[in-house]
């Protein structure tokens, strides 16, 4: 008898997932192992500059991010037809290249060992929901989890409406 080993959860995550323009996502991804990569501020500052780079790029108009040290959560609304699989692809190879480069030329990691863990959580946005209260949720993070007294002391959030 064979027993087919597979990823926990990596295909449940992509069950019934649909892309649709101008809509809203809220996303959320890990590290591998919960590596508490994003810990560092200048390998946090590359993931970034990735999103941004996905904002410049017109994939994507970012509303709000936080950067938690061994997460992400981001806000955004996907544009000019992009799929959420081909910006989070893009994002999470894009970073886990720069990122590895600069922590194997330090000798923090070997050359194998990957960045991000399989797969993401997306919630699709509804009409009702206010994104206010989202985007406050999400800049909160690192208060809930105990890093900073105030919001305004955690350096790795950003939204376009504080």
């Amino acid at each position: 008898m064979t027993i087919k080993k597979t990823k926990p959860h990596a295909e449940d995550l992509r069950k019934g997932r649909y892309s649709e323009n101008n809509r809203i996502y809220l996303v959320t991804t890990v590290t591998r192992q919960r590596q508490k990569v994003f810990s560092n501020f200048s390998q946090a500052r590359r993931l970034v500059l990735v999103m941004r780079q996905q904002h410049q790029q017109g994939k994507v108009d970012s509303l709000a991010f936080v950067i938690m040290p061994d997460h992400l959560h981001w806000l955004f609304a996907l544009q000019n037809n992009y799929s959420l699989a081909a910006v989070m692809r893009s994002v999470k190879g894009a970073s886990a290249f720069q990122i590895q480069k600069i922590r194997r030329d330090q000798g923090v990691i070997s050359t194998n060992q990957g960045l991000w863990q399989d797969g993401y959580h997306d919630h699709a946005v509804r009409k009702e929901e206010d994104l206010l209260q989202i985007a406050r949720y999400i800049i909160a993070n690192p208060l809930r989890a105990g890093l900073v007294k105030k919001v305004a002391d955690y350096p790795l959030w950003d939204a376009i409406w504080l």
